[in-house]
């Protein structure tokens, strides 16, 4: 079985925590994706964090 990483995914206006995601080792990039931030109450992009 190939080795997953869990990532922990934070908002970029508010830099809460909100989600987690899972990929492989292999790192290309930095993931970036479109999620609902519940503290800030709107969509903002949200960004890999450590």
């Amino acid at each position: 079985m190939a080795d997953r990483v869990i990532l922990t995914m934070g908002c970029s206006d508010c830099k809460s925590r909100n989600y987690y995601f899972q990929r492989g080792k292999k790192k290309d990039f930095k993931v970036e994706l479109k999620k609902f931030c519940k503290p800030c109450g709107k969509m903002t992009l949200h960004k890999e964090m450590k």
